[in-house]
């Protein structure tokens, strides 16, 4: 899970934590997969630590290159 800082104007009660109370300055764990709509409200929260993987893993591995024939040289692809 991901950590975010709240630093809003007043402590706030967040439904998607199971209604928790949050107070000014306080560290909460967010899920991975909500990390970015904490983060994306700069003036009520900060991050503190990031989701273990931020990538989708099919982007995390890097692609193979099958082998094959290539292309002839002008041709248009």
């Amino acid at each position: 899970m991901a950590r975010v800082r709240y630093i809003g104007p007043e402590p706030v009660t967040v439904p998607e934590l199971g209604g928790r109370l949050v107070d000014l300055d306080e560290v909460v764990e967010v899920p991975d997969d909500r990390y970015e709509g904490y983060v994306c409200q700069p003036a009520a929260w900060e991050s503190v630590e990031e989701p273990k993987t931020n990538e989708p893993a099919a982007a995390a591995a890097p692609l193979k290159k099958a082998p094959g024939k290539t292309a002839p040289k002008g041709a248009d692809l």
